[in-house]
């Protein structure tokens, strides 16, 4: 059978339509993934109807560019293209934060990483409190006006550092920032609060996790162990499968998405797509079989009933866990300038 076509969005007030789908390369920068499969990943996305591609410098020092951009060799024309600075690099030669300097060295390097002499949408990965935000929005500008830039967008602001953005581009002439990216799902609701003044500042909104880390697949049970390969059975990782509260969200909400005749990972895509200012949804996955479960969820028919009871289990504008919140501790963040 075949799917239906994904709806189109635009990315906030000025920015490229996208399908409301797109997918997250994150997965990519792992040693472990089969570079093979990561393009196969990438096609099969695009088959679908998926039309924006995310990536980011930092994923893997560069590795998720590369597999992006092989991936892309042929197809670029196909997609709205995205990627990030700002978060550290840790090869020698490489850099971080958002110093002018580093903006456009780094700029210069995801180019090359990914085969091509513009990206469509490029995003400050994180806050940087060590650098004016005027000095990172002259660089920005800089891009933009040379065309290796089409747009810019920024990533987990608060509403004040989103206010300041766009003011400090207006007094700068500079293009507003056209998205946000942030985590959202069913279990990490604190960023509805941000959405509101989002829209008001004419800026879009690109989910991340919408799964939360594969907690919304069902996959964790309390009376079974965490699925072998997964993250919630490796050490180290962010995923805890005894979690209590969101094994005991994640039991009520397949309850309310079975009683809807509807799969949890279809729920959980639906209703984050369904809030206002959501224009895209980033799909992560590390295998073929991921992305087709994920495709196929999103085809579901849900139900608006079922879209309303998750209320009942996690409140509007609340996380179970801050973590998932994904805020950087200023005091934590390694600013470096690069070579």
């Amino acid at each position: 059978m075949t799917s239906p076509p994904l709806p189109r969005r635009r990315l906030g007030a000025t920015g490229p339509e996208v399908a409301a789908l797109g997918l997250g390369t994150m997965a990519f920068a792992s040693p472990s993934a089969d570079a093979d499969e990561c393009v196969a990943i990438v096609h099969r996305a695009l088959e679908r109807g998926v039309d924006l591609v995310d990536t980011a410098d930092a994923y893997g020092d560069g590795r998720a560019e590369e597999i992006v951009g092989r991936a892309l060799a042929t197809r670029r024309h196909e997609v709205r293209l995205a990627t990030k600075v700002g978060l550290p690099m840790h090869r020698p030669e490489e850099g971080g934060g958002l110093s002018a300097r580093w903006v456009e060295r780094a700029c210069t390097h995801s180019l090359r990483r990914l085969g091509t002499d513009h990206v469509d949408l490029y995003q400050l990965h994180r806050p940087d409190p060590a650098t004016p935000i005027e000095e990172t929005l002259e660089a920005v500008g800089g891009l933009l006006d040379r065309g290796l830039v089409t747009h810019w967008g920024t990533s987990v602001l608060t509403v004040d550092m989103a206010s300041d953005a766009c003011t400090t581009a207006d007094v700068l002439g500079v293009a507003r920032p056209v998205a946000d990216q942030l985590p959202y799902s069913l279990l990490v609701r604190s960023r509805e609060r941000v959405l509101p003044a989002l829209r008001a500042f004419g800026m879009g909104a690109i989910v991340w996790s919408p799964l939360t880390g594969g907690w919304l697949t069902g996959k964790y049970r309390a009376d079974q162990p965490p699925p072998e390969g997964s993250r919630g059975s490796m050490a180290g990782t962010f995923v805890d499968p005894t979690d209590g509260a969101k094994l005991s969200a994640v039991a009520a909400l397949s309850t309310i998405a079975a009683a809807h005749g509807c799969s949890l990972p279809a729920l959980a895509l639906a209703r984050v797509a369904a809030e206002p200012g959501v224009s895209c949804v980033l799909l992560g996955a590390r295998t073929l079989a991921q992305l087709d479960a994920l495709l196929d969820a999103w085809d579901e028919v849900v139900p608006p009933e079922a879209l309303a009871a998750v209320d009942e289990v996690v409140a509007p504008g609340t996380s179970l866990d801050p973590r998932n919140d994904a805020w950087p501790d200023p005091a934590a963040f390694t600013h470096r300038t690069g070579a």
